[in-house]
Order: structure tokens, then sequence, then C-alpha cells
């Protein structure tokens, strides 16, 4: 390979895609017809094959494309428009779950589409009732880079696993890590014109050729460990997390005869990016436990078990004819005797 070339110039940086759940109540009955979008999902799902497409539909100000089926999160209804992919349920916890696209998010900003989409939710009379939570960032970092100098030996990353992909002989993809953080560095202008047809891309570079991203996507067990949990705390800890990305969970080094690959010399692609990354603002936080957030999962563990073991109950009392349909409040009346039989107040109080 041939020798590295001088720091490659950032020509483009920012959130590539996010994703985020949203608690939100209606005031009074709320503005959205689930059971007519629920219809009209249906009406598609058994439609003809050839006749399966999204259907528009109009709700507040904005158009969507309504998908014919849920999503995989367990959704029943997906809305799609360039902006939003709104993933909702009347009877799911949280109702809502949003991914933000590409385009709106170089266009908008993360923290302007987070707004327009509480603005549109408020035109139904939708309104949180507690913070949203952030579940997956993808922090990207666009370079002029004519030479590839380096392959995945030159990485040192604390990902147990990588994967490269080739075309015609030339590395057109490097992957590292499979879950909650995955850092990929490929030809953007390759998978543009392959796969994506985001040309757009072209007019905020000002070129199509010889671009090269490094890309982050980062889910929620990395973004807490930061202290990030909704928009807020993304605005005022980005760049520690981003630190600690480029700094310790990965690097590119240039390699030397030393044994020892953590002493290999950076490579001038990752001192530029380095040196982008400390332009961001942060707190200095290292790491952020939020203790509120650890009591909340455990009650939600205890909550889990406790409706396991209502169901249970529910079937034994159907077994036994009390009930031809048991509700959730019937299973706890039938409950709550059993319960008072066991009850020792001097203990709980303890």
């Amino acid at each position: 390979m041939e020798g590295p070339a001088a720091a490659p110039k950032v020509l483009l940086h920012g959130i590539d895609t996010l994703q985020c759940s949203y608690y939100l109540r209606p005031r009074g009955h709320g503005k959205i017809d689930f059971v007519h979008l629920t219809t009209e999902r249906e009406r598609l799902r058994l439609a003809r094959k050839r006749e399966r497409t999204p259907k528009p539909v109009k709700l507040g100000p904005l158009e969507f494309m309504l998908a014919p089926s849920g999503s995989a999160n367990g959704y029943p209804l997906v809305l799609r428009n360039a902006d939003f992919q709104i993933e909702m349920g009347e009877f799911v916890n949280p109702p809502f779950f949003v991914t933000f696209r590409s385009e709106a998010l170089w266009r908008e900003t993360a923290f302007g589409l987070h707004q327009q989409f509480l603005d549109w939710a408020a035109t139904l009379d939708y309104f949180p009732h507690q913070d949203e939570t952030l579940a997956r960032v993808d922090f990207s970092f666009d370079f002029d880079l004519p030479n590839v100098d380096f392959d995945e030996n030159s990485f040192l990353s604390l990902s147990a696993k990588d994967s490269q992909y080739r075309e015609n002989g030339r590395l057109q993809t490097l992957t590292f890590g499979k879950s909650d953080a995955v850092l990929r560095v490929y030809d953007k202008v390759a998978e543009i014109r392959q796969q994506s047809d985001k040309v757009w891309f072209y007019e905020l570079w000002g070129q199509t050729e010889n671009v090269w991203r490094v890309e982050w996507q980062v889910r929620k067990s990395i973004l807490r460990r930061f202290g990030i949990v909704n928009f807020t705390d993304l605005r005022d800890q980005c760049g520690d997390i981003l630190r600690y990305l480029v700094t310790e969970h990965d690097s590119l080094r240039i390699p030397s005869g030393d044994s020892n690959r953590s002493r290999w010399p950076l490579h001038p692609l990752w001192s530029s990016l380095l040196a982008c990354i400390q332009k961001d603002a942060g707190l200095g936080v290292y790491r952020a436990m939020d203790a509120g957030a650890a009591l909340r999962e455990r009650k939600m563990r205890i909550a889990i078990a406790v409706y396991g073991y209502l169901k249970r109950y529910a079937a034994i009392e159907r077994v036994q004819g009390k009930f031809d349909s048991i509700s959730v409040e019937k299973v706890f009346r039938a409950l709550e005797g059993r319960v008072g039989q066991v009850h020792d107040p001097r203990r709980v109080s303890r």
C-alpha cells in the first residue's frame, strides 16, 4: 500500500438516521381515527398482491402513505412521508415510534424535526406526558478521500466482529460490530449509485467522486452509558459520546513494526475526524449512570412478571368455568381477596 496522504478534508458531518419513541396522550378523544386507519390497512392487506400498495391518507396538515401491514416492532400502523416514518398503535406503549428520514435530517436537523413532529401531533390534540426516548442515532462524517490506503487490519476496535465488502477487487465497505455500536467505513458515492440513489448529497459535498463515509450506528445501551435519553441530552452530551467512539471504541492506525498495535500512529483520516469532533460541545462526562432509569427498568420487569401470573390465574378461572372471558380488571378483583389472605401489613411496612 502507498503511504498515507495528508489529512483528508471533512465535507459534511451530522446525524443521518434517528429513531425515537414518543409518549403522547390525546387531550380529550384526540383526532386520530385508529379504527378507520386499521380498517383501511386491512383492506390493503387483503387486496390482491398487485393492488397491495400504500394508500395516501391525511392526518392534520401532513400527508402520509399508509402501509398495508404493521411493523416488525409490533405497531399495527405504519405511516410514511418524505420526513418521517411513524409507527403507531392506540394500545401500544409507547404509542409512537418515529424514524427521521435521512434527507429531512440534513435539511432540517434532528432537533428541528423533533419539534416538527411534536407540532404535528399537537394539531391532532396529542401531547407528551413524559419525555421522549432515543433508540438509535447514526453519526456520520464524509471525507474527500481519493486515496484509500488502509484495510481492515489497520483498525483497532472493541467490536468482536468485522466484515468487508469488495467489488472487482476494490475495497468498498468495512464494518465493525453488530449490535450496540456499529462502525461502517465505506465508499458513499458507490452506495448512492448502487443502492440509495441519494444524489442530493452531491450538492451538499460540492463533488461527485472520492467521498468516503465514517459512520457509527449507536443504539440505546451505549446512548444510556453517556446519559443520553432524550433530545436535550443529545444536544448536551453529543461531543462526549463521539470522543469515546473515535478514541476508545474504534481507531484507524498506520501499521508499524511495533507489536503493540495500540502504539501505531493515527492515520491522517482519523486525525481529521478527531479534530472535527473536538469542535463539538460536551460536558466532559465520561460515564453517566441514570439511577432513575435503572429503577424504572426494574419496575417494568416486575410488572411483566405480575402480568404473566395474571394470565395464568385467568386461565385457571376459565378452566373452572367461572368466566367465559376475563379482563385484566376482573382478574385483579378475583385475586384481591386471595392477596388479602396472605397480606401481613406489619411486614410490608417495615
